[in-house]
């Protein structure tokens, strides 16, 4: 289930994946845009704006120490009705660190999302689409659904404002879920960028849009 309105926390027990989420193809002619390791007040708030401009939700991935730093930020992401997701404290390589440290991760994360803004994320993301068992076990244990990518823009390699329209364009695709990033470098083109392929998307037929839980 989709909707352009903020999404709605619902209880229940969260099954453990063997593997995250790729796509979303019960959406039909959707896509969903996700953004990584934000907030960052250079780029969030452009990419705020953009998404505003076109009334068009997304999802954004957050890690903890940005937060901490940044928790009006992630207010406004959420005061927009955009979906906050857990990406961890500190964006380890989660595979590489034991269970317990892990679940400080994700936890501390989860909590101080929902003490920002009084819900709890319901999704996560593993840096580097890095996932192990205790990853996907952990997250369940947090009522988080896992989510990955099928369209990746290579944005943290500033490859050009060009080439990441291109590859988001190209690879447009029903259900297809956008990895981009609002943090973690110079995100410039990453701005540019959906300020281009946005427009092209809608025309193109697509209804860009958020899942809902």
């Amino acid at each position: 289930m989709t909707a352009s309105a903020p999404y709605q926390l619902t209880r229940g027990v969260t099954p453990v994946r063997e593997e995250p989420f790729l796509s979303m193809p019960s959406l039909g002619r959707s896509m969903v845009l996700t953004f990584d390791d934000g907030p960052d007040p250079l780029y969030t708030p452009d990419i705020l704006k953009i998404l505003r401009g076109h009334d068009v939700r997304a999802m954004f991935f957050v890690c903890g120490q940005r937060v901490a730093d940044h928790g009006d930020l992630l207010r406004r992401i959420a005061d927009d009705g955009h979906v906050v997701g857990n990406h961890s404290w500190s964006h380890p390589l989660l595979p590489d660190l034991a269970p317990s440290r892990i679940r400080a991760e994700l936890e501390r994360t989860s909590e101080l999302i929902e003490r920002t803004i009084g819900t709890p994320p319901l999704w996560h993301r593993a840096p580097y689409g890095a996932w192990n068992r205790r990853t996907f076990e952990i997250g369940a244990e947090l009522g988080m659904e896992p989510l990955a990518w099928t369209i990746d823009t290579l944005d943290w390699r500033e490859p050009g404002t060009s080439a990441i329209v291109g590859r988001v364009v190209d690879e447009a695709e029903p259900g297809a879920v956008v990895l981009s990033h609002d943090a973690g470098g110079d995100r410039s083109q990453s701005v540019a960028a959906l300020r281009q392929y946005l427009p092209k998307l809608r025309r193109s037929g697509y209804r860009l849009t958020v899942p809902m839980r």
